[in-house]
């Protein structure tokens, strides 16, 4: 794919003079802390690196107090915009993600008999080095034995009771479908009976690839690919629970999870870039084509149920996903709880990208 980078003007970007960016310096300072005092995050394709924004970075964590103007003005004397252009077509996609609530116990009983697991002790991490032959080289995990690595099994096998018996249950829910969507999210809050709240995120998978049920469905005839939304998957697996299991399991995907803290219940879980999610502000995009921290404009004409009228809004490169591929698609973060599930299950929009690059970088960059 031809991917092409036109430079613009901030006067350009649709709703950029009323944009308040504040939210997103916060993020930024976040970032620019992580990457000083722990770990650079890796260059993307496109060619951003750490070093090209580390001037930025020095500049995020002044001792400012930002207001939206003042927001704006730092990004409009340290940035170029960018407009992201894929084989000669501007249009790119958006969808969104949140952070379940689920309602769970410590202990499995006739109500709460679905576990969220932790990361068992014979899932490893593959490389080039260790990958068997004959291994499909998109697993980035295997399964240690005593005989070598192999594939390690999927969801059904573990549904039906692989890791029974291993102590991994970090907690058990009531509904199978909350977790099998909090896995598509990559993390949730979970709500003790005791009233307690502890937050799990992602920490790894079994490797398989991906499938959307929503797809399944469209292949099958069984919904509509306008139509599909959670919502519309969640309708069905009502409708249909005694084809529900079959339906999940196309999904050969298992996810597993680690307990964060609550440091603070505005915010969102830790996620991959390995700051705290910023809701309407944290973007998920491709890992392998774009860093983590890079500022994006989104414009997305016909979303308009998540601000109230077109989504114009300044966004920061915080995290990724396993269907999030390609230079012109993210997953727009709506937040934690169900209202903002209800607002994310319904996001399927073109957009145009715009990627902030700083003006250096841009000249090295934008063609």
């Amino acid at each position: 794919m031809a991917l092409s980078l036109a430079p613009v003007s901030f006067d350009h970007l649709p709703g950029w003079a009323s944009d308040d960016p504040t939210p997103v310096m916060d993020g930024l300072r976040d970032c620019a802390r992580h990457v000083t005092e722990l770990k650079p995050y890796k260059t993307g394709s496109l060619g951003l690196s750490v070093e090209d924004l580390a001037p930025v970075f020095s500049a995020a964590l002044a001792p400012v107090q930002w207001t939206a103007q003042k927001a704006r003005r730092f990004f409009e004397t340290r940035f170029q915009p960018c407009r992201i252009d894929c084989d000669g077509d501007r249009a790119g996609f958006v969808t969104a993600y949140y952070e379940p609530e689920l309602q769970v116990s410590s202990t499995r009983s006739a109500r709460y008999r679905h576990p969220i697991h932790g990361r068992p002790d014979d899932l490893i991490a593959l490389d080039d080095d260790n990958r068997p032959a004959g291994l499909d080289p998109s697993f980035a995990f295997g399964r240690r034995t005593a005989y070598g690595i192999e594939e390690y099994p999927d969801r059904r096998a573990i549904d039906q009771g692989f890791l029974d018996g291993r102590g991994l249950e970090i907690a058990w829910a009531a509904s199978k479908v909350d977790v099998f969507f909090m896995h598509i999210q990559g993390s949730a809050r979970l709500r003790f009976e005791d009233g307690a709240m502890r937050r799990v995120t992602y920490v790894a998978k079994t490797g398989h690839p991906f499938t959307a049920i929503g797809r399944v469905l469209i292949d099958r005839g069984e919904q509509h690919r306008d139509g599909v939304t959670m919502q519309s998957l969640r309708q069905w697996l009502a409708d249909n629970p005694d084809r529900a299991d079959d339906l999940l399991w196309q999904n050969r995907s298992y996810i597993f999870f680690r307990e964060a803290p609550v440091d603070d219940a505005d915010r969102g879980p830790v996620a991959a870039a390995k700051v705290p999610l910023i809701a309407g502000r944290s973007l998920a995009v491709d890992r392998f084509i774009h860093t983590y921290a890079t500022p994006f404009f989104i414009h997305a004409e016909a979303l308009t149920h998540l601000s109230g009228g077109p989504f114009r809004r300044l966004m920061l490169a915080q995290d990724t996903g396993s269907a999030i591929l390609g230079a012109a698609r993210g997953d727009i973060f709506t937040g934690s709880g169900h209202h903002a599930g209800e607002l994310a299950g319904s996001v399927k929009h073109p957009a145009v990208f715009y990627a902030l690059l700083p003006k250096a970088a841009a000249r090295r960059l934008a063609r």
